[in-house]
């Protein structure tokens, strides 16, 4: 990084997974009550909020994205905890310094409403990047019945961050190639 700029980096994250009956409705490191007793899947335990998150805090870092640090193909983050994915990326030495500056995220979902959740996953969401909850804006959309997510049959999140990152990130995408 040009020693003139301050060592703010940008990044930004999506993730939809689909809903499936009989899985926990995890979102932002926590379980919450679904209506209809769904839950998203995938590969780790279906966070899309935490998997958009781990993929901003790498794009601020330029230091690739979940699937080449987590890729599905690996048994061993067969329904993994999304909240442990996220601190063993933020224990990788490449990500020393980094800090939370902001973070603004929308979560897509048609069902549970969000308004009750929203002040709780903002603390979670602090906590578990050592941040503040005035750090963290946090938002829900239904999509008005529009396209999977507004038909129920699936959870979106998209976050965007600031993040000060003293250290400019060495080069390596993924997991593998940590130091």
């Amino acid at each position: 990084m040009a020693p003139d700029l301050p060592p703010l980096r940008i990044g930004q994250g999506f993730d939809i997974h689909p809903l499936q009956k009989g899985r926990p409705f995890r979102l932002g490191g926590l379980t919450l009550p679904h209506p209809l007793a769904l839950g998203p899947c995938g590969h780790s335990d279906g966070d899309p909020l935490l998997h958009a998150l781990m993929d901003a805090i790498l794009g601020s870092a330029a230091l690739g994205d979940l699937g080449a640090w987590f890729p599905d193909q690996d048994p061993q983050w067969k329904d993994a905890d999304s909240a442990t994915l996220l601190q063993t990326l933020l224990q990788d030495p490449r990500l020393k310094g980094w800090r939370l500056a902001n973070l603004d995220a929308t979560v897509f979902t048609r069902q549970p409403k969000m308004a009750p959740f929203l002040l709780p996953l903002r603390r979670r969401l602090a906590e578990l990047l050592q941040a503040e909850p005035a750090q963290i804006s946090l938002k829900a959309k239904s999509l008005n019945g529009m396209g999977e997510v507004g038909r129920g049959e699936a959870l979106a999140a998209q976050v965007t961050l600031l993040a000060l990152c003293p250290t400019p990130p060495e080069t390596g995408q993924g997991r593998a190639n940590a130091p």
